[in-house]
């Protein structure tokens, strides 16, 4: 197959394999995913184009009761290759049905690869959370119809509609992907039918043999597969309460650590029954992350449990809160508000904003590790976000928040511990937040101001009040700022992890004081190789002490994962980071090493590192927060020298309602490095 270039100018002429074809029929541009196809359904679909194509390479025939080997010479396709040596192997003579049901499983690799070929190709944009959308130059040349015929250009929508509503006579390949879209039943989502359009299906459904016996084949595994998968699934094992109460982990907090142990024992799906409490599901371990990263979104949803928590600030829908197609919206057009060019764009008062926090340190002087973390990061973020002051206020809006997850998320306290006359009080810090915002975001205040998160979140109120109403502004602007909270905790993390290391310290300060010998180094100087170090620490330090370590769901349709069956309504608890401690995964797991990241090892590229979440939900602002924590550790190294205090502690953990160090950390001002400019 010839190799496409990745200007999309060269795609005209070149041609797209059937897999490639049927994703970018199936991709909904609204929602940033596959229409609505279930899992096992595209997965036999996918294998049924992969089929078809190795039919029209004449690798493989197939009828309506056969399909056997004609060439096993390789396509110099991995995807394919990979069907193509599983047939060879077999050596019988077996029916597609047979084939499509053994192979559906292998279908997620080659969604994957087939989705990462149209992104090297410029066909397709990749966004954070698994989402794509076609790049602006492929959308153009879509809508315009300036493709050549039977080019990539053309695409596959604009070809199937000249086909479906002009009459135009299908080659083979349009036959085959009409028939596969027709089986998963999407037509009806990509284009308005009427009963002229569903004969027209249903005849182009008839006029290859190819195209015909592989959609009845796929259709057949739809119906009902050769194996039931829900007759082999497994009984969800139990966890024994002594097991967790007598874990090493429970007693210093380490709960990702728990769950790997847990894991070990159980397998990756396990039942907790706490005491007077509904049991929980667990999902840990490599597999589940990949399964919920990518499928999650079509079986899992998050509304239903954070329902409860956003109706505190009176909020309804808000990006946490919200699946599918909207959220998918709002996540795009909050993007550019948490993205590292916004942070780059403002580095200047990065830098004075960290000196203003640290020009009173002095020699000998001991901070409490995670309030000055926080309080430091903070006094950031607060106007690069929202362009207010708000050091007087952060820390009742950080325990009004956090008591707000413990009753109404976590729920480990009764509901009326938000209601105490304490808690009053400190809801009302958010009223006065919302003046101080609206204060400084007139017109007249912003012009000639960078733009910022608040600005971004008022403009889309105003331009789309339905996606996000005044009733979520309390929520959304809060929210922003008690961001604080876990990169924050983040921060106080590395500096442990930095101060109690003496060689990766003085590494880390070779790093800063290259970085700042003349002076604010500009954001184009923070490159992989400058701050090699310091990302791998910081990397290490994610994987080590994870902020969120536990995402919760509820199963909106059912599933089997692992071989294990999750009914509709469940409440599940996907532990993602569990397998940052698993030595299959990260080889001896309690070691602080920052050399997994260098090839090659490479232990970071695979579904057992997560740091951010998993999917939709991966953390939004991922890249600012790895850029601003950079900038942060190396200002304090060429600066300072700082210790861990007292000099015998051993790290601890405080996990709810989110993973923090415990009280004990103190980080001690040794000596001054440098004079901070004034």
């Amino acid at each position: 197959m010839t190799t496409l270039s990745t200007s999309t100018e060269n795609l005209v002429g070149q041609q797209l394999s059937l897999p490639e074809e049927l994703i970018l029929a199936l991709l909904n541009e609204e929602s940033g995913y596959f229409h609505q196809v279930p899992g096992w359904d595209l997965n036999c679909a996918i294998i049924g184009s992969a089929l078809a194509e190795l039919s029209l390479m004449h690798r493989v025939d197939t009828d309506t009761s056969s399909l056997y080997l004609v060439d096993s010479m390789a396509t110099g396709n991995p995807a394919l290759d990979s069907i193509l040596e599983e047939i060879a192997k077999d050596g019988g003579q077996r029916n597609a049905q047979y084939w499509i049901e053994r192979l559906a499983p292998r279908a997620e690799e080659i969604i994957d690869h087939t989705l990462d070929r149209l992104t090297e190709l410029n066909i397709l944009e990749h966004h954070d959370g698994d989402f794509w959308t076609l790049t602006p130059n492929a959308m153009s040349l879509w809508q315009g119809g300036t493709g050549s015929e039977g080019s990539a250009t053309e695409f596959v929508k604009t070809r199937l509609s000249r086909v479906i509503f002009n009459s135009e006579i299908p080659d083979p390949r349009d036959v085959i992907i009409i028939c596969l879209i027709n089986t998963c039943d999407v037509f009806r989502f990509m284009f308005q039918l009427d009963d002229a359009a569903e004969e027209r299906i249903q005849f182009i459904c008839q006029m290859d043999l190819i195209g015909r016996s592989i959609a009845e084949a796929v259709s057949m595994n739809m119906a009902g597969p050769l194996l039931s998968h829900s007759a082999l699934t497994k009984q969800i094992p139990r966890v024994s309460l002594r097991d967790v109460a007598f874990n090493p982990n429970i007693r210093n907090g380490n709960v990702p650590a728990l769950f790997a142990d847990l894991a070990k024992k159980y397998g990756p799906v396990f039942e907790l029954k706490p005491p007077f409490g509904k049991p929980m599901v667990f999902l840990a371990g490599p597999g589940t992350n990949h399964w919920a990263n990518r499928n999650g979104r079509m079986y899992l949803r998050a509304r239903n449990y954070f329902a409860d928590f956003e109706s505190v600030y009176g909020a309804s829908g808000v990006l946490p809160s919200l699946d599918g197609g909207e959220h998918f919206r709002l996540r795009k057009s909050m993007a550019p508000a948490y993205s590292r060019g916004r942070l780059t764009g403002q580095i200047d008062r990065l830098y004075k904003q960290a000196r203003d926090f640290m020009s009173d340190w002095k020699e000998g002087d001991v901070f409490p590790a995670t309030g000055m973390s926080r309080y430091m990061i903070n006094g950031q973020l607060s106007p690069l976000f929202l362009s207010v002051d708000s050091q007087d206020l952060i820390g009742d809006l950080i325990k009004y928040k956090e008591r707000a997850l413990n009753t109404h998320i976590i729920r480990v306290l009764p509901k009326f511990m938000l209601r105490t006359p304490g808690m009053k009080a400190r809801e009302k810090v958010i009223d006065e937040l919302m003046e101080r915002i609206q204060s400084v975001h007139t017109p007249a205040q912003r012009a000639g101001e960078p733009r910022d998160l608040a600005d971004d979140i008022l403009s889309l109120h105003a331009s789309d009040p339905q996606l996000v109403p005044e009733s979520n502004l309390r929520f959304a602007l809060s929210a922003a700022l008690v961001a604080s909270v876990y990169l924050g905790d983040a921060y106080t993390f590395a500096l442990y992890a930095m101060a109690s290391q003496p060689e990766i310290y003085g590494r880390i300060q070779e790093e800063a004081d290259a970085l700042f010998a003349h002076g604010d180094p500009d954001p184009a100087d923070f490159t992989p190789e400058a701050i090699d170090v310091t990302h791998r620490m910081l990397m290490e330090c994610l994987r080590m002490y994870p902020i969120v370590p536990v995402s919760m769901r509820d199963v909106m349709n059912s599933c089997v994962v692992e071989d294990y069956q999750l009914t509709v309504g469940t409440r599940i608890f996907i532990a993602q980071t569990a397998s940052h401690y698993m030595s299959d995964v990260f080889p001896e797991p309690h070691k602080f090493d920052i050399d997994r990241y260098l090839p090659p090892r490479n232990e970071h590229h695979h579904p057992g590192y997560a740091p951010y979440g998993l999917g939709p939900h991966r953390c939004l602002g991922s890249r600012w927060m790895e850029l601003q924590l950079a900038v942060n550790v190396l200002m304090v190294a060429h600066h300072f020298n700082i210790e861990v205090y007292p000099r015998d502690y051993k790290l601890g953990f405080a996990p709810l309602p989110s993973l923090k160090p415990n009280k004990k950390l103190k980080f001690r001002v040794v000596e001054k490095r440098h004079e901070l400019p004034a």
